[in-house]
């Protein structure tokens, strides 16, 4: 498809690429991947022309169609389908030929036009126009509607349809699913999937990776090497070079003790062992991130909040939201322990929710308690907009935190990459990315015991999400997500719930499951999707009773291997630490492996009893699902 010898880039005076070669072939799918800064963009500038190489070559096949996502806003009042169907050019150029034949009455030339629709089945792309405006979140009565009245992250989405829509050799994405939600991502998956050309895609997204590439190009000391393999594939093979090249395996063990550890506490957490599998494979992967990440520049990490009061909230029988727009009979009890995801469409409400919970939103009617001793820590993009854009981190810092030393918040700056200079730098000049990790910076600085992040991972690097994938694994407050990152809803949420037609109620699946769910539940019309209320309320009534039993004995069993963790977790800590294994203190060390293995036995023992139990459950609701009623 492409192939690169010796090749030079540069971007003003900074070398990005030198010496480096590289080869694509047809059909692959390929992510790239680096730094932000470190090129990335600039190789897909290279590939479309607009670049020059400053010293070697650069091999394309003449006549290649490449197709990409315009990164412009359009201020058109062309319709949106239209728009659409303007990315297969072939198509317009026909048609153009065609109606200047009609005009001026060429028989010959009109029937000529009409074979070459015919040969491209020109008859199809109305209709494949509007999958991808379905498939990307669009709602029929929008595919007749103006571009420039969809604000700029619609026509972000517009744009990414128009490039699908090209009939294209190879394909360039450059963080397609920055403005994407859930349902959108899974369908640019299975359209990139069944996509004949090659591909390259630059994405901070690794499930999103994991599930489209077969290889991997990364950007590393001004080089470009390619790899074989999904994302997942890459971490494996980066590990294995790490560990041939790194001296630090103690460190490398810590950080594999404390993931085995949050995988057992999940295992227990799961209020459903497909759903506790779905995490347990994902925290395995994060392994892998785990010891490919060991040295990188950004370690960052959550301080013990100073309470953890229990329950920190309750909202009851509530009515949350707009006049036009609201939930009615609201309820939530948000214990020190939830890690809780919120899933769902777009436009369903999510973000509504969680303003209410984090005191941003005030409740329409209804009661809500707060603990007096309760610290919200507040993520969203509403957040990065109050930073002050002629100021700078280290301002930002310390007007935040006046009796901070100059040393001490460039310390607590640098763990979030802010070095050198950077922390003098006005925020104005900062990447989305930097902003996001500064608001994130301000916010962990604050020790809060709740900590509610809707989309904290728009415009992070993959370097960052892990890191911060990493920090909330050992969060040891309440934690509520709302994110179209699967990744992170995977390795740091216990419990997912779906927010669907002015409803919440627990999903017990994985999100594969919602996945199947969304398909499912996308050709049902709403008025099918009505719950019958005293339909309801018979069920609940019949089933009660059954269930409360298991569902208390439940409750004890997770509140005793909380207390296990909690005291394995402490022995690991004394574990990692260097002087537990100089022989002065072979006695202690003996001491604290006993109480380990006997605490590992204890957790093991009521694991399984969790297991025995929450399998009743499922019988239990397995029987309400199948009930006439």
């Amino acid at each position: 498809m492409f192939s690169i010898l010796n090749l030079g880039l540069q971007r003003g005076s900074k070398a990005l690429l030198e010496n480096t070669s590289l080869q694509v072939n047809t059909g692959e799918k390929v992510g790239v991947l680096g730094n932000n800064g470190v090129g990335k963009s600039s190789l897909f500038g290279l590939l479309k022309g607009e670049l020059e190489p400053s010293s070697g070559s650069l091999s394309i096949p003449n006549g290649l169609r490449i197709s990409s996502v315009s990164q412009e806003l359009h201020p058109s009042n062309q319709k949106a389908l239209d728009f659409v169907i303007d990315g297969h050019q072939h198509f317009r150029a026909i048609e153009k030929r065609l109606h200047l034949a009609e005009k001026n009455n060429q028989g010959e030339q009109i029937a000529q036009c009409h074979h070459q629709l015919e040969d491209i089945h020109a008859y199809t792309i109305p209709a494949t126009a509007s999958k991808l405006l379905s498939g990307l979140g669009f709602k029929q009565n929008q595919f007749l509607e103006p571009v420039n009245q969809f604000s700029g992250g619609w026509q972000m989405r517009l744009n990414l349809a128009q490039a699908l829509m090209c009939p294209a050799d190879m394909l360039l994405l450059d963080e397609p699913t920055n403005h994407l939600d859930l349902d959108a991502i899974f369908f640019l998956e299975d359209w990139l999937k069944s996509f004949p050309g090659t591909l390259l895609i630059i994405s901070h997204d690794a499930r999103f990776l994991d599930t489209i590439t077969t290889h991997i190009v990364h950007f590393n000391n001004l080089k470009l090497k390619k790899y074989s393999g999904n994302y997942q594939s890459f971490l494996v093979q980066q590990s294995e070079q790490l560990a041939l090249q790194n001296a630090s395996l103690q460190k490398q063990l810590r950080k594999k003790q404390h993931l085995e550890s949050f995988i057992s506490r999940f295992k227990a957490k799961a209020t459903k062992a497909k759903q506790a599998q779905s995490r347990v494979k994902a925290l395995q992967k994060m392994e892998l991130v785990s010891i490919a990440r060991i040295n990188s520049p950004i370690q960052f990490s959550f301080a013990q909040p100073e309470q953890l009061p229990n329950p920190l909230l309750y909202i009851e029988d509530a009515k949350i939201g707009y006049e036009n727009f609201n939930f009615n009979n609201f309820n939530i009890k948000l214990n020190v322990s939830d890690k809780i995801g919120f899933i769902g469409r777009n436009g369903s409400g999510k973000s509504t929710i969680v303003k209410t919970i984090a005191q941003q939103l005030p409740l329409l009617s209804g009661n809500a308690h707060f603990s007096k001793n309760i610290r919200i820590g507040y993520f969203s993009q509403q957040h990065v907009d109050t930073l002050r854009l002629n100021e700078s981190p280290l301002w930002h810092l310390q007007k935040q935190s006046p009796q901070m030393t100059e040393q001490q918040s460039r310390t607590f700056l640098g763990k979030f990459g802010f070095n050198g200079d950077t922390v003098f730098h006005e925020v104005n000049l900062l990447s989305g990315g930097e902003k996001a990790k500064l608001s994130l910076a301000l916010i962990i600085y604050e020790k809060p015991n709740l900590l509610i992040l809707d989309e904290p991972t728009n415009h992070l690097d993959l370097d960052t999400r892990e890191a911060l994938e990493e920090a909330l694994q050992l969060f040891v407050g309440a934690l509520i997500i709302v994110s179209h990152d699967r990744s992170l809803l995977e390795t740091c949420c216990d419990q997912l719930l779906l927010v669907n037609d002015g409803i919440v109620i627990p999903f017990d699946g994985s999100l594969e499951d919602y996945k199947k769910w969304l398909q499912i539940n996308s050709n049902i019309k709403t008025s099918t999707k009505i719950i019958n209320k005293k339909t309801k309320k018979q069920e609940d009534a019949l089933f009660r009773n059954k269930l409360t039993p298991f569902i208390k004995k439940l409750k004890a069993i997770e509140s005793q291997l909380d207390s296990l963790q909690m005291n394995i977790d402490k022995i690991n800590l004394e574990l990692s630490k260097p002087e537990i294994y100089q022989k002065e203190n072979q006695q202690k060390l003996s001491a604290f492996l006993n109480d380990k293995h006997q605490l590992i036995s204890e957790f093991d023992s009521h694991e399984n009893e969790w297991f025995v139990v929450s399998s009743q459950i499922d019988k239990i609701e397995k029987e309400r699902d199948h009930d006439p009623l």
